[in-house]
């Protein structure tokens, strides 16, 4: 299937929970949890599917989404469909 949209699953080494805990100065970050960052992006969804495992979509914002999620968040598997 290619509609245009690249898919990232990742799974992170801590639970999503505790990651939107890095979002707590709402000033600093304009938003309250790591889905609703990644969400911000234009195209971009983050569906978490258990407590660990999200699924991400994007049409044209994945590398930059990508190269922030490697650099800032703590990630066991990462990949792409």
């Amino acid at each position: 299937m290619n509609d245009g949209y690249e898919t990232l699953i990742i799974t992170f080494s801590e639970p999503i929970e505790v990651l939107d805990g890095r979002f707590e100065d709402i000033d600093t970050w304009g938003v309250d949890s790591l889905k609703k960052w990644v969400d911000d992006y234009e195209t971009t969804r983050f569906t978490p599917i258990n407590g660990y495992t999200a699924v991400i979509t994007s049409e044209y914002n994945m590398k930059p989404v990508r190269e922030w999620l490697e650099h800032y968040m703590p990630i066991a598997e990462m990949k792409e469909l």
